[in-house]
């Protein structure tokens, strides 16, 4: 069964247009309360959270109409993290979790995801039959049988202990930190939390409007987290996206450390105490060949996905692994989160730093990256440019000439028309060539 409104990371898109508006979003929460509560029996759950946009009040408002029309009982949790809705779904025994959030994109978009009872996100398969669903006459409750909503003060109180406990009982830790919340869900929980540990916090990005979320700050717009750390002195900056299920952790120089660093300084800390589970790292297919590399000369393996956090998480559940995530700033550690949760990342890298002593400086450089390049050229809904012939035999071509000195990826982007043109190797003459050679062929394919 095929998925055409769900991509990578639920459903995404402008607000109030195509399939982001109010009616969507209203006929989507009655598939999914339908899909969930497939009895009439009642006790049904379903918990919503949402980051700071502006349309969150309309989707929220839509969903819960769509959701306690098939007799679900909607409770409300208000601006959280997306892991805080993974684990709340869980915790308080709900059958579903409802994410509004477009994460990093700008305030216009927004989104919609999806949990299930387990705390995890939703199959591509349980999402294919939700899409299903809304092209059938959904069945309704019958009147007696409407489910109830209301607010939960306690939700975002109930996240902020939960992830206190995760940061290991050490000696009160010394250090100042900048933390930038990108004006989205975690502007309340994140500096609360590290405040109430010990540190020294220096909060950026925690005064949302509804338009401010991920502009100028934030993890997809680092400057204003390292201008701090340095303005302030910083030990470290922690640069959240709009729903903080994403970090970019910014050294005591300014310096920025992308997930893959990050991700390889917990395989090792991990793999020398005995915690890494199944001996290997799971991350996508845009993770850099220096941290396989890495991995290797540790004695580790590196698993590759799929892009999306998603695939990480289904590879880490199919193969008993604990840690994983993107080079985007998603970590996942499925000891203490079923997603990324940029904040529990934050606090296992302030543990290291507790624990060994050393600055943030010394632990965000744990391999020489090959170097690597990225560039995407947008393109009008019902091309398909990688189809194109010339296309085809440019990448096939490019392919032969990077084999054994690097690798080459092209994909589409699963949450905006953007074709993602890919390339690392050692010869920054080749990479540049690589990149500008299938760039102009799929913008010629798309002209």
């Amino acid at each position: 069964m095929s998925r055409k409104l769900f991509g990578t990371d639920g459903v995404r898109g402008e607000a109030n247009s195509g399939n982001m508006t109010a009616e969507m979003a209203l006929r989507l929460g009655a598939a999914a309360g339908r899909y969930f509560r497939q009895d009439d029996s009642r006790g049904h759950r379903v918990v919503i959270g949402k980051d700071t946009r502006l349309s969150g009040y309309m989707f929220e408002n839509a969903l819960t109409a769509g959701l306690t029309s098939t007799g679900m009982n909607v409770l409300l949790l208000g601006p959280v993290p997306t892991p805080a809705v993974g684990y709340l779904t869980r915790s308080m025994r709900a059958d579903l979790g409802i994410m509004i959030s477009a994460s990093h994109n700008p305030a216009k978009d927004n989104g919609i995801k999806f949990f299930g009872p387990d705390g995890f996100k939703l199959s591509d398969e349980a999402e294919a039959e939700i899409e299903a669903l809304l092209d059938t006459e959904i069945r309704l409750a019958k009147p007696e049988n409407i489910g109830r909503a209301k607010r939960i003060d306690d939700g975002l109180g109930r996240y902020v202990e939960y992830a206190k406990t995760t940061f290991p009982k050490l000696h009160k830790p010394d250090l100042k930190v900048v933390v930038d919340c990108a004006n989205g869900a975690a502007y309340r929980a994140a500096p609360d939390v590290l405040w109430e540990l010990g540190f020294d916090v220096i909060p950026v990005g925690v005064s949302p409007d509804g338009r401010n979320i991920n502009l100028n700050c934030g993890s997809t717009h680092t400057q204003t987290c390292a201008e701090a750390v340095v303005a302030h002195g910083a030990d470290l900056g922690i640069s959240l996206d709009g729903d903080a299920d994403r970090v970019m952790i910014i050294d005591e120089t300014g310096h920025v450390a992308d997930g893959d660093q990050i991700m390889a300084l917990f395989a090792k800390r991990w793999a020398e105490s005995g915690q890494l589970a199944g001996g290997a790292l799971v991350a996508t297919v845009m993770s850099n060949l220096g941290l396989e590399r890495f991995l290797q000369a540790e004695g580790l393996r590196l698993e590759r996905t799929a892009v999306g956090d998603r695939y990480v998480v289904e590879r880490m559940r199919a193969g008993g692994f604990n840690l994983g995530g993107e080079q985007s700033g998603h970590i996942v550690m499925t000891d203490y989160a079923t997603t990324g949760d940029g904040l529990m990342a934050g606090l296992q890298f302030l543990a290291a730093m507790v624990e060994t002593g050393s600055r943030a400086s010394e632990l965000v450089r744990q391999f020489e990256t090959v170097p690597q390049m990225l560039k995407n050229v947008r393109y009008q809904s019902g091309q398909e440019p990688l189809s194109d012939q010339n296309v085809e035999n440019l990448i096939a071509a490019t392919e032969a000439k990077l084999a054994g000195q690097g690798r080459l990826l092209i994909r589409k982007s699963g949450t905006e028309p953007l074709i993602r043109v890919m390339a690392e190797c050692e010869d920054e003459a080749l990479l540049l060539e690589a990149v500008d050679g299938i760039v102009a062929a799929v913008e010629a394919a798309t002209a």
